[in-house]
């Protein structure tokens, strides 16, 4: 990876519980352009101004779940990957994470640092991955108006 922060995995982790934040940016600041935010309000501030990749999000939080948020910001910011945390096995969690949250992968706390690192790496693919298809999709769209155009004007003459 590039020392240059604009090519950077930008993450934002959301987390109510600060020590958590801390840590997170401690061990991945060095790796990763990483943005924390204690609650989901707070999340959704830093995605109106900042370009994200990775959305890291806690579970278990007072105002709104990890879940809610991840539901409530598809419509504006579909295409951040997005990875649900927890420190609590609940099933339900998890199939709202996934039905509800479009949620790439889900981690329990507390979360092992080379393991992440993994997921991290694995979703920046797909994450990448996904914004080529939609960059090859679109040329291939005007492209073919292109073609279509000139097609008209051969018909016509």
């Amino acid at each position: 990876m590039s020392e240059k922060t604009q090519e950077k995995i930008r993450i934002l982790y959301v987390d109510d519980e600060e020590n958590n934040l801390q840590a997170f940016r401690a061990t991945f600041r060095r790796d990763y352009k990483i943005h924390l935010a204690i609650d989901a309000k707070e999340g959704r501030k830093i995605l109106e101004t900042e370009e994200i990749d990775l959305i890291i999000t806690d579970q278990r939080m007072p105002e709104e779940t990890g879940v809610e948020f991840l539901e409530s910001i598809i419509p504006i910011h579909p295409n951040p990957i997005r990875i649900l945390l927890t420190g609590y096995t609940d099933i339900q969690a998890v199939i709202d994470a996934i039905n509800k949250g479009q949620v790439y992968h889900y981690l329990t706390k507390p979360w092992e640092e080379d393991y992440l690192r993994t997921v991290i790496k694995n979703a920046f693919e797909v994450y990448s991955l996904r914004r080529e298809n939609e960059r090859l999709t679109n040329a291939l769209i005007k492209t073919n108006e292109q073609l279509e155009f000139l097609l008209r004007q051969n018909l016509l003459s």
